[in-house]
């Protein structure tokens, strides 16, 4: 009989250890590394034997099966159960194999030599799944958000303290996020953009979208400073400017919509320097938005059709940060504790051209080299990002804890 019972548990086992492995084929990658080592705030690491984490863990899993259980689901369900199932799954792994290892515990007073051997080998084969459960759960827990994600967002890239070096690196810094776009697959519509001459850019609007697009690039809102050589100096000083990044969300449902009625459309002669390419034609436009009094005006394009259209642009821009706003209370507040005043020790991250440097300033560990890498908004950029997002995510994980063990 108690040969039956070892021969059902050896079977559990062997079923729970295949089921592991495919879960990590479904949730390991490249860039992700173990979270295991994952910081408690005072030093200790997070236990998922402890009080805590089950009583978080159990919540999780009433939530999925609440989910599941729905007749109609939203996409947002949808994509929340998705997020849930593989530590929902690693999580009912584990209570059995606990569950096992107790029922162990029960023979071991056998004097039987032959199954005292076979008691040791499965207690070790069992104590070795759980610990490989654990790291998974671990691991899916931490990579988890719980704050709310949105299909889109709008970035906002604007030249702070530092003149045209400030411009300069506002192109780059917008190149970089474009570069960035396309490595994770996302996509980007320009909505409106001022350039200088010298290639810099004042100001860059643009909306991204796509799976998890928000979740990442929050990160990057801030005040990002550098700290060069520019060009144009002599002297051979280094000097440091800013440029500030926002990142605003944008609701699935949100559009805005320019109706021809409500905008009133002036032409103008553009004004310039004269000489052979002074403009002779009433190219510059401006276009005031009837309803809201907001008016802008474009004159960078030598066809007024083309002025026209930035000009919609640039309106459709402002009108959509103004509905945004209006829609969350808070995204006021989100925009300035991201952008500050824009002054140079109102920094998130430091990219240093003479040391090859990049220094993230909100976590340990938060240094990169190669510049120029970082800057094609690649992998390195990714790795930087996930830091962050992990970085977050352990002091997230132990607010929802404590919040738990106050209920």
């Amino acid at each position: 009989m108690l040969l039956n019972r070892l021969s059902r548990i050896v079977q559990v086992g062997s079923k729970l250890t295949t089921s592991l492995q495919c879960n990590r084929l479904r949730t390991s990658s490249p860039i992700r590394r173990s979270l295991c080592q994952a910081a408690h705030p005072n030093g200790a690491l997070f236990q998922i034997s402890d009080d805590k984490i089950q009583k978080y863990l159990e919540r999780l899993r009433l939530e999925y099966y609440a989910l599941k259980v729905q007749e109609q689901r939203t996409r947002k369900d949808i994509q929340r159960m998705l997020l849930l199932s593989n530590v929902v799954e690693m999580y009912e792994q584990r209570k059995i194999i606990v569950d096992n290892l107790s029922s162990l515990k029960e023979l071991k007073d056998d004097k039987d030599d032959e199954m005292v051997q076979l008691l040791k080998e499965e207690r070790e084969a069992y104590g070795s799944i759980l610990f490989r459960l654990d790291s998974e759960i671990l691991n899916g827990i931490l990579s988890m958000d719980d704050e709310e994600d949105y299909g889109s967002l709008i970035m906002e890239v604007t030249a702070g303290v530092g003149g045209q070096e400030a411009m300069l690196f506002a192109r780059e810094l917008f190149d970089m996020y474009c570069g960035y776009v396309e490595y994770k697959g996302w996509e980007v519509e320009m909505l409106q953009t001022e350039d200088t001459d010298i290639g810099g850019t004042r100001h860059a609007t643009t909306v991204i979208s796509g799976p998890d697009a928000y979740r990442y690039l929050k990160h990057e809102g801030g005040v990002h400073r550098v700290q060069r050589i520019p060009a144009t100096e002599k002297s051979g000083r280094i000097h440091t400017s800013t440029v500030t990044v926002s990142i605003i969300p944008r609701p699935d449902d949100f559009q805005v919509e320019l109706k021809e009625k409500d905008l009133k459309i002036e032409t103008k002669r553009a004004s310039g320097a004269g000489g052979q390419h002074v403009n002779t034609t009433d190219s510059a436009v401006r276009i005031v938005h009837l309803p809201t009094g907001i008016a802008v005006e474009c004159q960078t394009e030598r066809s007024q059709q083309k002025n026209r259209e930035i000009a919609k642009q640039k309106l459709t821009a402002k009108l959509m940060q103004i509905e945004l706003e209006a829609r969350f209370s808070s995204t006021q507040a989100l925009k300035k504790s991201q952008v500050g005043q824009s002054l140079r020790n109102e920094k998130i991250r430091t990219y240093n051209f003479n040391q090859d440097r990049i220094t993230d300033h909100r976590i340990e560990g938060g240094t990169a080299h190669n510049l120029k890498g970082f800057l094609e908004g690649g992998e390195q950029l990714d790795d930087m990002i996930e830091k962050l997002r992990r970085s977050q995510r352990r002091k997230q994980l132990m607010d929802i804890i404590n919040r738990e063990c106050e209920q």
